[in-house]
């Protein structure tokens, strides 16, 4: 059994695809297909239901996956002991970050950090919040930002990195872009403009509308930043998002603060047990250092 047998194992299991876990890895997909086949026969279990449309992992395959993720972090573990005895970090960091959400300067976090850290290598994925937490619990992620929409639980440490004010945007010639601001019960009959549920900001909305006794009128809900801003300034809606994001969507829109004012929360979260490697230590402290 070898390691890298193990590393594709893990890949092929967290893509559910042998041509996605080959490009992930920089291998060609027969030679990955192949090594599953090798370990497959040596520990002599089908590591993988293959019969349907799709894979995906038997009983056997998934008794496996938590045993070859132990062995190669034990392997890591031991590369970045022998490192930090010559003061040099290497490894691998997989960092989730929320889509359309985080207003801390991540790419600049994240090039400071390699710039720092050369041998480091950084794994980034963006999903929603409850998507990225799900894959922080199951070990796929070392750490992800993320916004907050209802309490944390045990099994993971948060910690609040920005809280921002949601407001109201719309085009500049739509009914509102006369007003300096906007009561949240007058959002009641407007289409709005969201991101997509699963996002801290998201549940925010509905959470407040909820409680002053209507829901929200979604008419169109996107993640991505430049779809967000077309929709906007069509003026189709009123999109309802924090207000650092506004003139990252487009400087030709009006911005109005909702009141009572309405806050998200950006954080920052990790998992409360469990062995952490150093790199993905020293990149926490670095992200709590710079918020």
């Amino acid at each position: 059994m070898e390691l890298r047998q193990l590393e594709y194992f893990i890949a092929v299991a967290e893509e559910a695809n042998f041509t996605r876990a080959a490009e992930r890895m920089h291998v060609a997909q027969p030679g990955i297909s192949a090594q599953i086949r090798k370990l497959e026969r040596e520990v002599g279990q089908d590591l993988f239901d293959r019969s349907g449309r799709g894979i995906r992992l038997t009983d056997a395959g998934r008794a496996v996956l938590p045993y070859a993720r132990s062995a190669l972090g034990a392997v890591a573990g031991a590369r970045t002991a022998v490192d930090e005895l010559s003061g040099l970090l290497r490894g691998r960091i997989a960092v989730g970050i929320v889509g359309a959400g985080p207003t801390i300067t991540f790419a600049t976090q994240l090039t400071a950090f390699h710039n720092d850290h050369p041998g480091v290598d950084i794994t980034l994925t963006e999903a929603d919040s409850a998507t990225l937490l799900d894959r922080l619990r199951s070990g796929e992620l070392d750490l992800v930002v993320v916004g907050l929409a209802t309490e944390p639980t045990p099994d993971l440490t948060i910690e609040v990195l920005a809280e921002d004010p949601i407001v109201a945007a719309v085009c500049r010639d739509h009914p509102l872009a006369a007003e300096s601001s906007v009561p949240l019960t007058a959002l009641r009959n407007l289409p709005l403009i969201t991101l997509p549920r699963g996002n801290g900001v998201r549940s925010r909305i509905e959470e407040v509308c909820a409680r002053a006794g209507f829901a929200p009128h979604v008419a169109f809900e996107a993640s991505n930043i430049a779809v967000l801003a077309q929709l906007t300034e069509s003026g189709v809606g009123v999109a309802i998002v924090p207000e650092p994001l506004v003139p990252i969507m487009s400087t030709a829109l009006h911005v109005l603060p909702i009141h009572p004012e309405v806050r998200a929360q950006i954080a920052l979260a990790w998992r409360t047990e469990g062995p952490t490697n150093p790199a993905a230590l020293a990149f926490r402290q670095q992200v709590r250092a710079n918020r």
